[in-house]
C-alpha cells in the first residue's frame, strides 16, 4: 500500500512540477517515453507516459515500457523512495541487484535525472551579491568553497567564512582550556587551483590527434611529444580507438588490452566494478590490472583480515581521537609521519587547525619527530627532532623497546591484557633467541 501511494505521489509531483516551473516543463519536452516502476516479488507497479511535455500515469504494468525501474519487493521500494532519500542505501541496493533498471541508457539516465529534478527544481540556489554575481557553495575534494559566478563564468573561489547564521562550531575542553576551530573552512592547495584548471588553455575540451598520425598509414611515433595536434570529431575519435583495439587484438592476441579501475568503491558509469567499462572489457577481452589496495580498502578492510583489528587508532583525524589525545596524552610521536604534507588532499588541511593546538604550552604535551628529513610537520610543531639514518629506524625502535623492557618502564598490565606474543618478541629483543641483544 505504501509503495503504491508513493508511486501515485510521484505522478502528481511530475505533473505539478511541469505546470509550476518553466525549466521542468522544458525538461519534459525533451523525450517521449513510457517508464514504469515496479516491485519484482509482488509484480505490482505504476507506469508514466511522457508525450510532448505532458505526463499521464496509471497503476499497473505495461509490456511496451521503454524504461523499467525494478525493486526487489514493495517494502524495499517504499523504503528507498520515501523522502528524504538515502543515497547510500540506494547505491547498496544496486550493488546487491535489489534495485535494477532496464532500457536504453539514454532514456534510463534521462528518466532517473528527471525524477531527481522534480524534487530539486523548486530550490533556490545561490546568493545574489551587490556586484551582480551569484555566490554558490561547492564541495571540491580539497575542501568546501564559495564560488562566485558572473555572466556564466567563475570570477573567483574562496574558502567559506562562516557567519552567525551558520551552525555553531564544535569545541573540545582539555585541561581547563576550551579549543574551538576558526569560523572559516580550510582548503587544500590543489583545491585553490580549481578555477585555473577549469579555464586553463591546456585543458582538453574535445578529441585531438597528432597532425602527423595516420592510423592507416604513417604513424610517425618518433614525433610523439613534438608534433602538434588537430581537433577531430567524437565519431572519428571513437572509430580511431575501436580500430586500434581491433588491430592490437589481431596482432598480439585477445588479452592485449589492459584494464584497471578506480581505487575505491566509486559509483559511476565508467570506473565502477559494475560499470559500462567492465561490461565492455568483458565483451572484447582484456588483461586485468589489479592494483594494490593502498587506501581505505587496505587500512580498513585489509587490516581487519590480516591483523585482526582496524587501524582506527592511527586515524585520529577521521575517528575522533583528537579529543582523547588533547585531554590525556603526555607525548605525541610523529614517527616517519608528516601529516602537514600528506593529509591535506581529502581533509582540506583541517588537521592543521587541530595540530596547532599542540603548540599551547598549557596543555603540556611533548612532541617528538622521528624522520631523516626535517619535514613540514617538524617545522610546524615544536618539539624534538630525531634524524636516524635511512633504514636504521627499525633498529632505533627496537633499542627503545629494549630499554623499556630492561628498566621496566612499560605498562605491564596493558601489555598483559592487550597484546599477543609479547614474550616471544621480548626474548628476541633481549637476545635470548639469536644471542644479539638489541641494545642502544
Amino acid at each position: 500500500m505504501k509503495f503504491s501511494f508513493i508511486l501515485f505521489g510521484l505522478a502528481q509531483l511530475l505533473k505539478y512540477a511541469g505546470w509550476r516551473y518553466p525549466a521542468f516543463r522544458a525538461r519534459l519536452k525533451e523525450r517521449n517515453l513510457v517508464a514504469q516502476i515496479k516491485a519484482r516479488d509482488e509484480e505490482i507497479g505504476r507506469w508514466y507516459a511522457i508525450r510532448a511535455g505532458k505526463v499521464t500515469s496509471e497503476t499497473g504494468l505495461r509490456s511496451d515500457a521503454d524504461v523499467t525501474l525494478t525493486f526487489k519487493n514493495a517494502a524495499l521500494g517504499a523504503d528507498l523512495l520515501m523522502p528524504p532519500i538515502n543515497w547510500l542505501d540506494q547505491i547498496n541496493a544496486q550493488k546487491d541487484f535489489k534495485l535494477t533498471v532496464d532500457g536504453p541508457e539514454d532514456l534510463t539516465n534521462w528518466f532517473a535525472q528527471t525524477i531527481m529534478m522534480s524534487q530539486s527544481v523548486s530550490l533556490k540556489v545561490g546568493t545574489r551579491l551587490a556586484d551582480g554575481s551569484m555566490r554558490y557553495c561547492n564541495m571540491t575534494n580539497g575542501g568546501p568553497v564559495f564560488v562566485y559566478v558572473k555572466d556564466g563564468k567563475i570570477v573567483r573561489m574562496t574558502p567559506i567564512d562562516l557567519t552567525q547564521d551558520d551552525a555553531p562550531s564544535w569545541s573540545i575542553e582539555a585541561r581547563g582550556i576550551k579549543l574551538t576551530p576558526p569560523r572559516k573552512t580550510t582548503l587544500a592547495p590543489h583545491g585553490q587551483n580549481a578555477k585555473s584548471i577549469i579555464y586553463s588553455p591546456d585543458r582538453l575540451l574535445y578529441p585531438m590527434k597528432r597532425v602527423d598520425f595516420d592510423p592507416n598509414g604513417e604513424r610517425n611515433p618518433r614525433n610523439r611529444g613534438k608534433s602538434g595536434y588537430v581537433r577531430i570529431s567524437w565519431p572519428e575519435a571513437l572509430d580511431l580507438v575501436a580500430g586500434e583495439i581491433k588491430r592490437l587484438k589481431r596482432t598480439y592476441g585477445p588479452g592485449v588490452m589492459a584494464v584497471s579501475h578506480g581505487s575505491h568503491h566509486t559509483w559511476g558509469n565508467i570506473g565502477y566494478y559494475l560499470s559500462a567499462l567492465f561490461r565492455f572489457r568483458n565483451a572484447v577481452g582484456y588483461t586485468q590490472i589489479h592494483h594494490n589496495p593502498d587506501s581505505w580498502e587496505g587500512w580498513y578492510w585489509g587490516a581487519v583480515h590480516h591483523w585482526g583489528y582496524t587501524l582506527r587508532v592511527g586515524q585520529s583525524e577521521t575517528y575522533g581521537t583528537v579529543e582523547d589525545c588533547l585531554q590525556n596524552c603526555d607525548m605525541i610521536v610523529f614517527w616517519a609521519a608528516d601529516p602537514e604534507s600528506t593529509s591535506g588532499s581529502y581533509g582540506a588541511q583541517e588537521g592543521t587547525v587541530r595540530r596547532q593546538w599542540l603548540k599551547n604550552p598549557k596543555l603540556g604535551i611533548k612532541v617528538i619527530h622521528v624522520d631523516p628529513y626535517y619535514n613540514a610537520s617538524a617545522q610546524f610543531l615544536p618539539g624534538k627532532w630525531f634524524a636516524p639514518r635511512p633504514t636504521t629506524s627499525v633498529a632505533m625502535a627496537m633499542a627503545i623497546a629494549y630499554v623499556w623492557i630492561k628498566e621496566g618502564l612499560y605498562d605491564k598490565a596493558y601489555v598483559e591484557t592487550h597484546t599477543v606474543g609479547f614474550d616471544k618478541w621480548k626474548a628476541y629483543l633481549l637476545g635470548e633467541e639469536d644471542g644479539i641483544a638489541k641494545t642502544p
